[in-house]
C-alpha cells in the first residue's frame, strides 16, 4: 500500500469513527476533542479529535473532557489512530493518562472473505436476529472475555456466563440491542453450543466501511477456534451489505496474528487513553 492509499484508508476510517456513534449517541463539542455521550444502554463511547481538526491539542483541553466525563459517570477514554493524530499522544499522557497501543488491522476490498470453518459438533455459528434467544449470552460473553485478557483457557465458564446474563435481565441492554439489529446498525454473530453462546462479536456497518467489535470467547472455551468462526461469520455478514473496508483493533500482537490468518493486515496504531490504575 503506497502512502496516497494508506491516507485515503486512514481518513475513511477517521470518518467512520466520527459517524458510527452517531446513532446513539450525542456529541459535546470541546474544540480539538469531541465527547460521544451514549443515549440509551451499550457500551460507553468516548472521546476522540475532532474531525478535520488541523490546530494544536493541549493536556488542558484533555483535562476538561476528562472533567465533563466525570460529571457524567462515564469512563475518561479516548481513542484515537497515532499516525492521524500524532500529537494527542503527548497531551493526554501529559494529563496523567495511560496510553495502551493496538494494531489497527484492515481486510479490505480485495481480499476474499475468509470462509467459516466447521465446529465441533453441537457448535453453530450464526448470525442472531432480535429475537433470538442466545441474545443474552452473546452479549454477556465479551464481558467475561475482557475480564480475563489473552488467548488462553480461563476461569471463567457456564456459572459466571448465567450470573452475567441475569445480571443483564431489566435493564434494556438485550431490547436496545434488538432494535439495533432490527435497523440494520448492529450485526451480532455467536458460536452457539446448547442455546448459549460461547463465543460472539458485532460489527456496526456505516456505508462502505464497518469495524468488527467486541469479539470475545468465554474464558473456559477459549482454544477451540470460535473467535477465527465468530470474525469470519462478521465478515461474511459485511460482505453480504455490500461493505468494503472492515477493519478492527487486535487486543495485542497475539491477537493480531490471529486476526492475520483471516487476511487482515496491519495498517495503523489504534490508541487507547484511560487513567491509570
Amino acid at each position: 500500500m503506497d502512502l496516497v492509499d494508506r491516507r485515503e484508508l486512514l481518513d475513511r476510517l477517521e470518518r467512520y469513527y466520527d459517524a458510527v456513534p452517531l446513532s446513539g449517541a450525542r456529541v459535546e463539542d470541546f474544540g480539538p476533542l469531541t465527547l460521544f455521550v451514549r443515549e440509551g444502554q451499550g457500551w460507553p463511547f468516548y472521546a476522540r479529535p475532532t474531525l478535520g481538526w488541523s490546530g494544536a491539542v493541549s493536556a488542558a483541553d484533555v483535562d476538561r473532557v476528562r472533567a465533563r466525563q466525570r460529571e457524567l459517570g462515564v469512563p475518561e477514554s479516548f481513542e484515537w489512530v497515532a499516525e492521524t493524530t500524532p500529537a494527542l499522544r503527548a497531551a493526554v499522557e501529559q494529563a496523567g493518562l495511560a496510553v495502551h497501543e493496538h494494531p489497527l488491522m484492515v481486510l479490505g476490498p480485495d481480499v476474499p472473505a475468509p470462509a467459516v470453518p466447521e465446529m465441533a459438533a453441537g457448535v453453530v455459528v450464526r448470525t442472531l436476529g432480535p429475537d433470538d434467544p442466545a441474545l443474552p449470552s452473546a452479549l454477556a460473553v465479551p464481558h467475561l472475555a475482557f475480564a480475563e485478557p489473552g488467548t488462553g483457557s480461563g476461569v471463567a465458564g457456564l456459572a459466571e456466563l448465567g450470573e452475567a446474563v441475569r445480571g443483564l435481565a431489566g435493564d434494556g441492554s438485550v431490547e436496545s440491542a434488538a432494535e439495533r439489529i432490527l435497523a440494520g446498525r448492529t450485526c451480532v454473530a455467536a458460536a452457539v453450543e446448547d442455546g448459549t453462546s460461547l463465543c460472539a462479536g458485532q460489527h456496526q456497518p456505516v456505508g462502505a466501511v464497518t469495524e468488527i467489535v467486541g469479539v470475545g470467547t468465554l474464558p473456559a472455551a477459549r482454544r477451540r477456534g470460535l473467535g477465527h468462526a465468530v470474525t469470519a461469520a462478521l465478515v461474511a455478514d459485511a460482505r453480504s451489505r455490500g461493505v468494503e473496508t472492515v477493519f478492527l483493533s487486535a487486543g495485542d500482537d497475539d491477537v493480531a496474528r490471529i486476526y492475520a490468518r483471516l487476511g487482515f493486515r496491519t495498517v495503523a496504531t489504534a490508541l487507547i487513553a484511560e487513567p491509570v490504575e
